[in-house]
């Protein structure tokens, strides 16, 4: 441990003024450089993000957790962050979209300032800085006058042209606004992570280099005063959650697809099912030859477009998938998964290709609508993830669309966008539930345990507690 800091961890929140300035890029430098300088640095992103926390992954070396107002509250935040980053020097927090952005227009709920003032944590707010000078201390200062709660620390200025530019944009922020110009960072496009169309490409696949790593690092250490960010830094405010129950013995096994094709995951709704009593096994569509031995599967979101021939070519995992959910065994699949569930997947050159053929309905990548939003969802039957009348929280984030399903078909959710529109949803067909809702299970506990029950009753489940071979 570096003696910069104590062993109790201090806390910063990486803020934008909008979306596309720069955050993902200046945080995973910032994560690189302070790990450099020997401190152990701990990494959560704001808000329904599946792909930031695994770059936070890579370099870190520690998991990342996503800490959402809207799904999760206060409460799951702030005992998020203390337990995670309790053993770490500093706790980098990496904000979604404009800072004050989040569920609505009127609100700062789910927004990254909601969470900051939660936490008591100062922001450092990033500017893209590259098409002004002056102005960038007027944008600052409209963000400090915004929320005077909010504790706007300090800015670092990104995309910068050069020194002069550097300067003068140093200057206007030092003469007009508390906040401390701690970075001007020059603009350097071939440092910029490519995206496609949920995004950046996820980490998983290679789009962030060693090489490329370095260089973002060391642009970082001699651009950012990296001691001044420390100094600003806050003591963590927040206590662990005292007092626990352990977690319960192992009673049943569940596997989680998870390769470039299903990657989009919680890791609360990985804790949440070990705490309920899940041993966790995962395994590749794309790439295993047969199911291992577990007692119900999870099929979470990710890019099954971008590998649907891959998918379509593993037959022997496409029919033991649809025998095993013809067999009565549970599964849970949301977004990328329901579409791996579905009779045939559209990619996005309009090509055809066959899935497991659970979910009658084809699914569409053309022509391309984007479905983005919060959903709250209530339970109308039951599920392996609930009964009727629970509540839980999640989101959308999808380009394809299905055509119809037909009536025969149970639904049972329904699902309430923050306008207030309502629909059905939530396909059941035997004891698969198949949706477009990526649930974060921390938005009702129930979840996970209902989850582990219905593994637990499996017809033909494996013993448990014996030891499995791909156990974590």
């Amino acid at each position: 441990m570096s003696s910069a800091v104590s062993r109790s961890a201090r806390l910063l929140v990486i803020a934008g003024v909008a979306s596309g300035v720069g955050k993902t890029t200046v945080t995973l430098g910032l994560l690189e450089a302070f790990r450099r300088k020997g401190l152990t640095v701990q990494a959560f992103k704001v808000g329904p993000d599946f792909i930031d926390p695994g770059f936070h992954e890579l370099v870190t070396g520690r998991p990342s957790y996503n800490l959402d107002g809207w799904m999760c509250g206060r409460t799951h935040v702030r005992a998020t962050v203390a337990r995670h980053a309790r053993d770490a020097d500093l706790a980098l927090v990496e904000g979604m979209m404009g800072c004050f952005d989040g569920l609505d227009g009127t609100g700062e709920e789910g927004s990254t300032a909601q969470v900051a003032k939660w936490l008591a944590a100062p922001v450092v707010l990033v500017i893209d800085a590259g098409a002004q000078a002056r102005s960038a201390a007027a944008v600052t200062l409209g963000f400090e006058c915004f929320d005077p709660a909010l504790n706007i620390a300090a800015v670092i200025a990104n995309r910068l042209a050069g020194e002069t530019h550097a300067r003068w944009v140093r200057d206007a922020i030092a003469a007009r606004c508390r906040a401390v110009p701690v970075g001007t960072i020059p603009g350097d496009e071939t440092l910029a992570l490519p995206e496609r169309h949920l995004g950046l490409v996820a980490a998983g696949e290679g789009a962030l280099t060693p090489d490329k790593l370095k260089r973002l690092a060391d642009l970082v250490e001699r651009s950012v005063d990296l001691d001044a960010l420390l100094e600003l830094a806050s003591p963590l405010r927040v206590e662990p959650p005292g007092g626990a129950p352990p977690p319960e013995p192992v009673r049943a096994r569940i596997g989680v697809a998870r390769d470039s094709a299903f990657c989009f995951y919680y890791r609360d709704n990985f804790a949440l099912l070990e705490a309920a009593g899940a041993e966790l096994v995962f395994w590749s569509p794309l790439t295993a030859h047969a199911l291992p031995r577990v007692d119900g599967l999870y099929f979470g979101g990710g890019y099954p477009e971008l590998h649907a021939a891959a998918l379509a070519a593993n037959t022997p995992i496409r029919e033991s998938v649809r025998a095993f959910a013809d067999a009565g065994g549970p599964i849970y699949a949301e977004c990328g998964g329901l579409m791996y569930l579905a009779n045939a997947l559209e990619d996005l050159d309009g090509a055809t290709h066959a899935m497991v053929g659970l979910l009658p309905t084809v699914v569409r990548m053309r022509p391309r609508r984007l479905t983005l939003g919060y959903t709250e969802v209530t339970f109308t039957g039951a599920a392996p993830l609930g009964a009727a009348g629970l509540v839980a929280r999640g989101h959308e984030f999808h380009y394809s669309s299905i055509d119809p399903v037909p009536d025969a078909v149970a639904r049972v959710y329904r699902l309430c966008r923050r306008h207030g529109e309502e629909r059905a949803e939530g396909y059941v067909v035997g004891r698969a539930l198949m949706s477009y809702v990526h649930l974060h299970f921390a938005s009702n506990p129930e979840l996970a345990g209902r989850f582990v029950d219905a593994c637990a009753a499996a017809p033909g489940r494996s013993p448990c507690p014996e030891p499995s071979p791909w156990r974590r």
